[in-house]
């Protein structure tokens, strides 16, 4: 009877995207050191997993492919192929054509794959290589202090040359190489799931060196009831041994520990259940288990998204209690709501850390594409990235991706010359990407920086008069701030030639305005010869923020808070008109004013006698703007509210808010207000 695994899809969906992410990140690794033997044992270990994995689920054009991408890494683990550009290009592929699978099992078209194609490729290489007996040597380091001999301990484990290298190495580093023999229950239907699930876990506890019978024997259930498993851990051995007892129907039959110096057995370890707990070191047990790591668990997106949302009216509705112990004067509520509040802000607090993810997420899919982009267009770039630590929510983590491939995409093509060019100029050969994220406040700060030949400003002003954008005359009046606007107008570009990277006109325009949808803002600095950097400011969050409250005729704002600077009181006379434009001197610089009330087009009210104005100063890019309002109210935490599809888009504004008093509120969005 065959099981059925689409109960097993989404867990190994999610653990899939694990590996091929490590897979693609130590790939690069290797193409840059090809002898970095780490980096080949985790290449090694992902692919021999998503084998696995794949094999259990069914999708056999996967696991076929994995199986002869393995036979390739298996030849460099043995030292018998170098990691040379060929041979990491066809991994790279295979990993293309893997990732693209996996893709179409998300999306339910399943894993059925010509894979032919690779697969020659990939017998290609192997067959080239045997057929020349290029048995090439791969470069480890020498061991130093205890070092491994064969001994009739460890004879039958057939160790080869490579794999006493790695565990010199690891016994250097007091790490501790344990044997162990695993049994099967003979009653066992799937015993190559259950051999998977012992691997799963003596993953999590360090590294397999060697397996008796091979792997791949293991895999295709080629063994009778039992396999030998030779382990590099840094953890205690009978602990990693009681965990496989966990397993149902397996059962560790040996767990022995070899000596560094000789490889001798030291005494065998003894391993129980964990039911039948330790007789002989109770409080070191219960310390052991005192210091383990932490308990992780998967979550759907959408259950942190409908917590966020009950979070989110749980604050709405604290802010109507407010309003109602306030109007009506009931002093016995106030205590209530103080309590309410600690509550809901601490709930909040949690809510929030949890939806916080690393920018590493995304910043991880990057160096793949600079390679790639890099080997297409002939230069040499060293991609380096900064801050992957940094934390994001992930609503504005999902978003971010795509401006963040345009501006590198325009680093590598228009920022970095030819080599022969930076040559020419004094240069490194090597050009330089950056990517850095940092916190700075309640925002994040995301840079691509490049090292190339920068933005010439002529050049954008000629392209801006030539599609009609600006005149000559107007060209000669504008700042560096607004002839870097215009590199941000729809349909503009610099390049002289179409191809398939740039030239359409299509990047810069769609960056902002995904930027902007984010409630975030992009700024450029550029100096011509020595470079470009491209700074793009973030919220922490899009759900739950800071605002200013404040009144316009009968109409009540939220203004957010990352917007304002200051508030101030002014007098009518206090403004001067420039060139038919309203302004005041702020602290000896000329501040520009709007009238909010004429910018959101509501109804003029009747001349007031009250002379005193109100002026909340907002930053729009590096520039302050003075709005003029009728009241603040004050500050308050405000829950963002999508206005729908019919209303999306509008300049100016952000979102709604159900304020205390159960009406509709509008959250105004300084950055495309003007």
């Amino acid at each position: 009877m065959k099981m059925d695994m689409s109960q097993y899809l989404d867990v190994f969906l999610e653990e899939s995207k694990e590996h091929l992410e490590n897979l693609n990140q130590k790939l690069l690794e290797l193409e840059k050191h090809p002898t970095d033997v780490s980096a080949l044992n985790e290449i090694f270990r992902s692919a021999h997993t998503l084998k696995g994995m794949s094999s259990t689920m069914g999708f056999e054009d996967l696991a076929d492919l994995t199986h002869h991408m393995e036979d390739i890494l298996s030849d460099l683990k043995e030292g018998m192929l170098a990691a040379s550009p060929p041979v990491v290009d066809a991994l790279f592929r295979s990993f293309d054509r893997i990732q693209s699978m996996i893709e179409n099992i998300e999306r339910g078209i399943g894993g059925d794959s010509d894979n032919r194609d690779l697969i020659g490729i990939l017998n290609g290489i192997k067959q080239g290589h045997m057929e020349a007996a290029a048995v090439v040597e791969a470069v480890l380091p020498e061991p130093e202090n205890h070092v491994l001999q064969h001994s009739q301990d460890i004879g039958d484990l057939g160790l080869n040359e490579y794999d006493m290298a790695v565990l010199n190495e690891a016994i250097n580093a007091h790490m501790r190489v344990v044997s162990i023999k695993v049994e099967i229950d003979r009653e066992c239907l799937m015993k190559t799931v259950r051999a998977y699930m012992v691997f799963r876990s003596l993953e999590e506890e360090g590294e397999v060196v060697k397996t008796i019978p091979s792997a791949q024997e293991i895999d295709e259930g080629k063994f009778d009831s039992s396999f030998r498993v030779l382990l590099i851990t840094g953890s205690d051995p009978g602990e990693v041994c009681r965990n496989l007892n966990n397993i149902s129907e397996i059962q560790v039959s040996e767990c022995e520990e070899l000596h560094p110096d000789s490889l001798s057995v030291c005494a065998p370890i003894p391993v129980l259940k964990e039911s039948e707990g330790l007789s002989g070191e109770p409080e070191a047990h219960d310390q052991k288990k005192g210091v383990k790591s932490k308990q992780t668990v998967r979550v759907d997106i959408e259950r942190l998204d409908n917590l966020m949302n009950l979070v989110g009216e749980l604050v709405m509705h604290k802010g109507r209690l407010e309003q109602i112990g306030v109007n009506r004067k009931i002093v016995e509520l106030d205590e209530t709501i103080e309590q309410i509040d600690r509550i809901s802000t601490d709930l909040q607090a949690v809510v929030m850390k949890v939806r916080m993810v690393p920018v590493e997420q995304v910043f991880n899919r990057f160096p793949r594409m600079v390679r790639d982009l890099a080997k297409e267009l002939n230069k040499e770039v060293d991609f380096i990235i900064e801050g992957k630590e940094t934390e994001l929510d992930r609503t504005v983590i999902d978003e971010i991706g795509d401006p963040l491939i345009h501006l590198l995409r325009n680093a590598i093509d228009h920022g970095i010359e030819s080599s022969q060019e930076r040559v020419v100029r004094g240069k490194p050969v090597k050009g330089t990407v950056k990517l850095r994220a940092r916190h700075e406040g309640n925002n994040v700060y995301i840079e691509v920086e490049d090292d190339g030949g920068g933005i010439h400003t002529e050049q954008v002003l000629q392209k801006a008069i030539e599609k009609g954008l600006i005149d000559a005359k107007e060209a000669e009046n504008l700042t560096w701030e607004e002839t870097a606007a215009l590199l941000f107008h729809s349909g503009f570009s610099t390049a002289y030639a179409i191809t398939e990277i740039s030239g359409r006109g299509v990047g810069l325009d769609v960056v902002k305005n995904k930027i902007e949808s984010l409630s975030g803002e992009i700024f450029v600095d550029s100096r011509p010869e020595q470079g470009t950097r491209f700074r793009i400011k973030l919220p922490l969050t899009l759900a739950i923020i800071q605002a200013l409250i404040i009144s316009v005729q009968d109409e009540i704002y939220a203004i957010p808070l990352s917007s304002v600077d200051e508030t101030t009181m002014i007098s009518s006379q206090d403004i001067k008109l420039i060139q038919n434009q309203e302004v005041i001197m702020l602290r000896g610089t000329v501040l520009p004013l709007y009238r909010l009330a004429s910018q959101l087009d509501i109804p003029a009210a009747q001349e007031s006698d009250i002379d005193d104005i109100y002026v909340v100063i907002v930053r729009k890019g590096e520039r302050q703007i003075g709005l003029v309002v009728d009241t603040l109210i004050g500050q308050q935490e405000i829950v963002i509210k999508s206005l729908g599809r019919l209303f999306l888009g509008i300049p100016g504004i952000a979102g709604a808010i159900v304020a205390g008093d159960g009406n509709v509120r509008l959250i105004l969005d300084v950055a495309t207000l003007f």
